[in-house]
């Protein structure tokens, strides 16, 4: 590729978003208190990385991923925490191609809301591991992992590593249909050291952050243990999210090999947000739905004397509080081996155990519950029941017990590098639907953990067990040029039971939830990618590789076949549904030169084409006639709707101007579109042709960075193309372009003695404090949809030093 050519390719495609920058930029030039410490690179992944000192970064870069054949980004720990100091690890991906994140708080720490696309496939379509412990899917009814944020303290990540075509066949996923989420813990430092940071800021934040590293004692040895105490209080109410957590972590650097321990213990509550409600015949659709916590008296009033709503507010009406409460404790062990010079055999054994509940309190008036109340409480006076307030406090609460191995084995015999691994796990999970009252003189808070239920709605119990195989061949064929090719297979074995089921007219149409087992094998899912070094700064690569995402095993909500309101709707799943598949195939090339070109020093860049068929889309829908004479009634039905197809291309890279001005672009363009229209009820829904909802087509974000003397500037900027919010494309939500600034630097009168690294960074996001809607709940039909508001704009000062 002509060196002139790249650079000046990168820079058209840079420009409208440089210029849009510098107009920002130049507007907010004179505000008080603006400067802010953000930076988000992507570097291609090869290896778990090593831990950095608390020091200044070296301006940010693309580097090539040499030893990959697919598509693989990384963003490293410096620039992470240069976004946001705490930022969850999937949130600091949105600066990397193809990747659309949103949430409602800063940090990305919010999992009811959170919103993830990556070439058309949505989060619960993607696999997530930590230091290769599976995470599950990240749905938020928690049932087979925990969210990288709660497995893992920020500060303590040392890379997250992004595969955003298909993930590694070893990866430890159920649902990597789309790609793949690695999140690597860093390493305990050489040298015994004790690191504190401090963050505060907007709405009352306070981030407290200290970790001990023992350095290096015994033969071999190291370790670190650190804790985090995180408060803000929500933008939009008076509430406050927030928690504690704890991470250790050990290395055994023997002459045989190597053991790792880790642990994680977290504890988190954190108040919701409620969703804009928007369709043509909602009169009323506020920016905002802010709960009335903790003005009681204003919840009261609220309510006419019978707990109706205003008429005027519609579906928007404003609960009294909402909620998540989580609390994880994960922990593994791994032992590498090195059976010989050329022979690796790694096995990691690990534990998770999560206790939480969802929570809402809202009025008792709505959405069908006086039907539902009435069927356990007939001919009584619901208000009085519910503890004469008017509202009702409706909890999920879920529990989780996993346990599994791993085993993997590693030869490089020749021109070949072997590889053969085993993943088993087996998690018991269940989901209590109960509704508490709530006590107009002694109403509860988002805070407390609610008891003494007045109903348990359903209960669920499913008993879980995963295997997955894989074997590869890595060919060398030549010294610049490797093919490499496998196989997995994915074998589910579950059985779900309800101990507690819903009483006659609790679920319409329902006399009993299903129970049973449904058992999944997919004996070959094949993988097949090469890589040939074209020069010494140009590589290109190529992967095709098939993945299959399980059946979710949930009971009593979401796209579960556990969640079908009869037996004989979920027999019929299990008779005649398919698990949903893709086959990626990706192209690409990657770059890395140095340029003598005027200021312009270097250039480094990835160019992904890609294409991807998935098959057996599963959508819940009403049942048509033939259906409704198996099953009986007019019940919702789980079934496959057809395929999509999707086209993309992503493209990042960095311009480097010397050591002290680097500019970095990540533009892609995605095209994911339905084939086929389906059947719901009497209904034909004419979806085919149309795009998948929630994906933009267009996204580009830059980050330019410069650093004068100590301090290092960083510029941030995140454009999101048009979204569609429904299946048939008959409504969609506007594109949305917001920035961050920073600033980060020495603090000079600090540093010596006992005390090192002594830094201040400061952070504004939403920097022109943009008001759109950030986050698109997709309608599950024609007409309506949900939405969540852009945050305004906040600051955070964060001071950090070692001694």
């Amino acid at each position: 590729m002509n060196k002139k050519f790249s650079a000046v390719c990168f820079a058209a495609l840079s420009f409208p978003m440089l210029a849009m920058a510098a107009n920002v930029a130049a507007a907010v030039a004179d505000m008080a208190n603006t400067p802010a410490a953000a930076t988000a690179t992507a570097a291609a992944a090869d290896t778990a990385p090593e831990v950095e000192a608390a020091a200044a970064a070296p301006i940010a870069t693309v580097e090539v991923a040499t030893r990959k054949t697919r598509s693989s980004v990384e963003l490293g720990k410096s620039e992470m925490q240069k976004i946001l100091p705490g930022i969850n690890p999937l949130k600091a991906l949105q600066t990397l191609p193809g990747v659309s994140f949103q949430t409602a708080d800063p940090w990305g720490n919010n999992e009811q809301n959170l919103s993830l696309f990556i070439h058309g496939f949505s989060g619960q379509q993607l696999g997530y591991t930590m230091d290769g412990v599976p995470l599950g899917d990240q749905q938020y009814g928690n049932y087979n992992g925990l969210s990288p944020q709660r497995a893992i303290t920020s500060e303590n990540v040392g890379s997250v590593i992004l595969s955003s075509g298909a993930g590694d066949l070893a990866t430890a996923s159920t649902s990597n249909l789309g790609g793949t989420i690695e999140t690597f813990s860093s390493n305990p430092l050489p040298n015994r050291n004790v690191a504190v940071q401090q963050t505060v800021g907007s709405y009352k934040t306070s981030r407290s952050y200290v970790r001990y590293d023992t350095g290096n004692f015994g033969n071999g040895n190291s370790a670190y243990i650190s804790a985090v105490h995180h408060e803000q209080k929500a933008w939009d109410f008076n509430g406050r999210q927030g928690g504690d957590q704890v991470n250790a972590k050990w290395i055994n650097n023997g002459d045989n090999g190597k053991l790792t321990v880790y642990f994680a213990y977290s504890d988190k509550i954190e108040p919701n947000e409620d969703a804009t409600v928007r369709s043509a015949t909602e009169k009323y659709q506020p920016y905002t739905r802010p709960f009335t916590y903790p003005n009681f008296q204003q919840a009261l009033s609220y309510l006419s004397s019978t707990g109706a709503t205003p008429t005027a507010d519609g579906n928007n009406y404003r609960n009294y509080y909402s909620d998540a409460q989580r609390t994880d404790y994960l922990t593994y062990a791994k032992y590498d081996w090195n059976l010989s010079d050329n022979t690796t055999w790694s096995n990691q054994v690990y534990y998770h155990t999560d206790d939480g509940v969802g929570v809402v309190a809202g009025p008792i008036g709505v959405a069908g519950l006086p039907a539902l109340f009435s069927v356990y409480f007939p001919g009584q006076d619901l208000k009085q029941v519910f503890g004469n307030s008017g509202y009702a406090v409706r909890t999920t609460e879920y529990a989780i017990h996993r346990s599994g191995w791993q085993s993997t084995l590693r030869s490089e015999i020749g021109n070949h590098t072997l590889q053969a691994g085993l993943w088993l796990e087996h998690n018991r999970s269940s989901a209590y639907r109960r509704w508490y009252a709530l006590d107009v003189n002694n109403p509860t808070s988002p805070y407390d953990r609610p008891s003494n239920p007045l109903i348990t709605q359903y209960g669920s119990e499913i008993d879980n067990k995963v295997a997955q195989l894989h074997v590869q061949d890595e060919w060398h064929l030549r010294p610049d040029m490797t093919l490499q090719a496998g196989f997995k297979s994915s074998l589910q074995f579950a059985d779900g039971q309800f101990p507690v089921q819903p009483k006659n007219g609790a679920i319409a149409n329902s006399t009993a939830l299903p129970v049973g087992t449904i058992d999944t094998k997919k004996w070959f899912l094949p993988q097949i990618g090469g890589r040939w070094d074209i020069t010494a700064q140009d590589q290109a690569f190529f992967n095709v590789q098939k993945n299959m995402r399980q059946f979710v095993t949930y009971g009593g909500g979401g796209v579960s076949p556990w969640s079908l309101s009869n037996q004989a709707a979920f027999d019929l799943f299990k008779k005649t549904a398919k698990p949903e598949t893709s086959i990626t195939y990706e192209a690409g090339l990657r770059s890395s030169h140095q340029l003598d070109a005027g200021a312009l020093t270097a250039f480094d860049s990835q160019l992904n084409f890609y294409h991807v068929d998935f098959k057996d889309r599963l959508l819940q829908i009403s049942p048509t006639s033939v259906i409704t004479s198996i099953i009986g009634g007019n019940l919702a039905v789980l079934t496959n709707v057809g395929s999509v197809k999707t086209n993309g291309v992503d493209f990042s890279g960095t311009l480097h101007f010397g050591r002290n001005f680097s500019l970095y672009n990540a533009l892609s363009y995605n095209d994911s579109k339905y084939d086929d229209n389906y059947a719901s009820g009497t209904t034909t829904v004419q979806t085919a042709g149309k795009k998948v909802p929630g994906s933009p087509e267009w996204m580009d974000k830059f980050v330019a960075s410069a650093t004068v003397a100590d301090t290092e500037f960083q510029l941030i900027g995140d454009y999101v193309g048009k979204r569609y919010a429904t299946y048939t494309n008959d409504l969609w939500v506007k594109s949305y372009f917001l920035m961050s600034l920073g600033v980060s630097g020495k603090l000079p009168f600090l540093n010596g003695g006992w005390v090192k690294n002594a830094r201040y960074r400061v952070n504004v996001t939403n920097l022109a404090n943009r008001e759109g809607d950030l986050q698109v709940v997709v309608g599950a039909a024609s007409g309506t949809y949900n939405t969540y508001p852009i945050p305004p704009r906040q600051g955070f000062l964060t001071l950090m030093a070692d001694f």
